[in-house]
C-alpha cells in the first residue's frame, strides 16, 4: 500500500528502549520520532514506562508518548521490561485509539515484538529496524558464557521469526545486514544509518571553547560490560608519562563503580575524570575540546557517539570489531586497535597525541568529511519513503 507524498501519516514507534534510558537505539527512537513530528506527520511512540505504576501517555515535543507498565531486572540498576501478558490488550486499545498508517519497531522484543503481532493482525505496514547484538544481553545474564552463547542463539532466531513478518527490515550499517542475514537468516535486510546533525557539532560562528590544559581522550557511552572501558583505562595508564594524557568518560551505567575501582588501583584518579549523564550541550563541548575520541566496544551496530564525535573534528581510536571499522580509515582519521588488548590501544592512542597539532587537526577533518554521508535528513527521508509505500528493491543500489 502507498499513500500520497503530500499526505501527512499516523506514525507509531514501538520502542523497548527509549529515553530516559541512555543507549544508541533510545537515542534513535527520539530523534525519528523528533524528524518525523517535524515534517509534519503525527508520531506515537510506544514505551515501557521508568518506574512503578500503570500505564499512561504524555504529550511531549517530540511525539505523543505511551508508556507502558514495566518491570525492573534484578540484573541491571535502570533496565524495565514489560510482559507480555499485561501489555497485548493495551496495545490493540492502542491501535484502536490511534489508527496507525505504518508501525516502526525498533527490536523484536517485548513492545515491537507484540505491536507487530497487532500489525499483521490489522493488515498495517511494518517496518522494522535491528539495534541488537547478542552481547548486547550478556550483562543480563549472570551464566557462564556457554549458557549465554545458547541465549544467543536464540534471540537470533527469535529476530528472523518476527521480523521476517515486516515488510521491510533495515539496520544501521551493512556489516550488521550481513550477521542478520547469516544468524537471523533474515533474506532482504536495508543498511540504513542511523543518521546525525553534523553540524550541530562543529564551532558556531563566534563560538569558542577552551581547549584542554593537557591532552585529552573522550569516551561516551553507557558503562556497560561490552564497552570495554577497563581496556581504556589501562591503556591511558600505558601511555608515555611525559605526554601526561587524560581521559574524559561520559555515561552512566552498571560497571561504573568497578571502573571507578580500577581508576583507583592504578593511581590515575588525577586523570580520569567521571562526568556522568551529560546534557546535550555538555556533551557537544565534550566533544569539541577533546583531543582524540576513543569507542573500545566490541558490539556496536554503528555508534552514534563515534560520529558525534567525528562531527566535532575529533580523531578517533577504535577497536576493530563489529561496524567500528566502517568509520576508520587508518591513518587519515584515526587507527583500529585489536580488541581487548590495551598495549595496542596505547599505541594508538600515543601515535595520534604524538603528532604536532596541524596533523591532528588534518585527521579531525577527515573525520568531518567521513561523517557527510550519514545525513540525517537522508535517514529521514529514506524512512518516510518507506512508510509511503517504497520497497527493499526500491532501496537497493
Amino acid at each position: 500500500m502507498t499513500t500520497p507524498a503530500d499526505q501527512p501519516l499516523t506514525i507509531l514507534i514501538a520502542a523497548d528502549t527509549y529515553p530516559p534510558h541512555v543507549n544508541g537505539a533510545a537515542q534513535f527512537g527520539y530523534r525519528l520520532a523528533k524528524g518525523m513530528t517535524g515534517r509534519g506527520h503525527n508520531v506515537h511512540v510506544l514505551a515501557c514506562r521508568d518506574g512503578k505504576g500503570k500505564s499512561y501517555s504524555e504529550f511531549r515535543d517530540e511525539a505523543t508518548v505511551h508508556r507502558l507498565r514495566s518491570h525492573s531486572v534484578p540484573t541491571h540498576e535502570t533496565f524495565r521490561i514489560c510482559l507480555p501478558w499485561e501489555i497485548k490488550k493495551e496495545i490493540s486499545l492502542l491501535f484502536d485509539r490511534v489508527r496507525p498508517d505504518v508501525v516502526h519497531i525498533q527490536s523484536h522484543y517485548m513492545i515491537g515484538e507484540h505491536v507487530l503481532y497487532e500489525a499483521v493482525k490489522r493488515g498495517i505496514r511494518i517496518v522494522a529496524t535491528n539495534h541488537f547484538m547478542p552481547e548486547n544481553l550478556n550483562p543480563f545474564l549472570p551464566f557462564p558464557q556457554w549458557f549465554k552463547d545458547i541465549v544467543g542463539r536464540i534471540s537470533w532466531k527469535d529476530m528472523g521469526k518476527v521480523m521476517g513478518q515486516a515488510d521491510v527490515v533495515t539496520t544501521p550499517t551493512p556489516l550488521a545486514a550481513k550477521a542478520m542475514h547469516e544468524h537471523a537468516f533474515l533474506r532482504k535486510v536495508l543498511p540504513l544509518s542511523n543518521g546525525i546533525d553534523s553540524a550541530a557539532y562543529e564551532l558556531q560562528p563566534g563560538e569558542s571553547i577552551e581547549p584542554h590544559a593537557h591532552p585529552t581522550v573522550l569516551f561516551a557511552g553507557r558503562l556497560a560490560e561490552e564497552k570495554h572501558v577497563d581496556v581504556l583505562i589501562k591503556a591511558i595508564g600505558k601511555t608515555p608519562p611525559e605526554l601526561n594524557v587524560h581521559l574524559e568518560i561520559v555515561g552512566g551505567g552498571e560497571v561504573r563503580p568497578a571502573l571507578e575501582e580500577l581508576v583507583q588501583r592504578l593511581g590515575l584518579g588525577s586523570r580520569v575524570k567521571f562526568l556522568g549523564l551529560a546534557s546535550d550541550e555538555d556533551l557537544r563541548k565534550a566533544y569539541i575540546q577533546a583531543d582524540l575520541f576513543c569507542m573500545p566496544g566490541t558490539a556496536e551496530l554503528q555508534s552514534l557517539v563515534t560520529l558525534e564525535a567525528m562531527s566535532a573534528s575529533t580523531p578517533v581510536v577504535l577497536a576493530d570489531a563489529m561496524a567500528l571499522p566502517h568509520l576508520v580509515r587508518d591513518g587519515q582519521n584515526g587507527y583500529l586497535f585489536t580488541p581487548n588488548d590495551s598495549d595496542d590501544l596505547a599505541k594508538k592512542i600515543t601515535q595520534i597525541l604524538e603528532l604536532p597539532k596541524d596533523q591532528q587537526a588534518a585527521m579531525g577533518q577527515a573525520s568531518r568529511q567521513m561523517v557527510e554521508p550519514h545525513s540525517i535528513q537522508g535517514t529521514l527521508q529514506t524512512f518516510e519513503d518507506l512508510y509511503r509505500g517504497a520497497r527493499y528493491e526500491d532501496m537497493v543500489v
